[in-house]
């Protein structure tokens, strides 16, 4: 189990990356197209770099679903791999079954 801290920070950090998405995405836009006068790159670039920094997508950390452990993180599951296996053995997750050959 995580630290409640820790997932509560990272829950505002979910949040603070949906308050500034379409803004991060437009100043991006801006940046990455070649027909932008210097000027105005300029000024974007800059408005980017003065977002919080929990606006990036790349500070949220993939945790489980129930306990909220941040490694070993299988995304089509949402869980840990501890906790996928417990749940695949007591039968809880559709569609999965115990391999054998």
């Amino acid at each position: 189990m995580a630290k409640k801290s820790k997932i509560a920070a990272n829950e505002r950090r979910r949040a603070v990356v949906d308050r500034y998405a379409a803004r991060r995405a437009e100043l991006k836009r801006i940046i990455r197209s070649p027909r932008t006068d210097p000027a105005i790159r300029a000024a974007a670039v800059r408005e980017l770099a003065g977002q919080p920094r929990d606006a990036s997508p790349t500070r949220v950390r993939n945790r489980d679903a129930v306990d909220g452990r941040p490694r070993g993180h299988l995304r089509k599951f949402g869980l840990s791999r501890v906790r996928f296996r417990e749940l695949a053995h007591r039968g809880e997750l559709p569609g999965v079954t115990k391999s054998s050959w």
